[in-house]
């Protein structure tokens, strides 16, 4: 485990997003966080995996079709 950890406004500009979307993940418990005392930080593989779980990949119009109406 890496010692570095990361702070909310860092998860945030890693994200290309704002502090108080980071807060609301941390809230929602859809990121890992470890607490330190009464401040919340992360891990950057926390960080990389959520980016990774919520990667969405192209799908073709027919992989699209099969997928919603069922391989015929």
């Amino acid at each position: 485990m890496s010692d570095d950890l990361l702070t909310n406004e860092e998860v945030a500009i890693r994200l290309r997003t704002t502090p108080r979307f980071v807060r609301r993940l941390v809230a929602e418990r859809r990121i890992a966080y470890v607490k330190v005392g009464r401040q919340v930080r992360f891990e950057p593989t926390a960080v990389e995996a959520y980016i990774e779980a919520n990667r969405v990949v192209p799908m073709t119009r027919a992989q699209l079709r099969a997928e919603l109406w069922g391989a015929a």
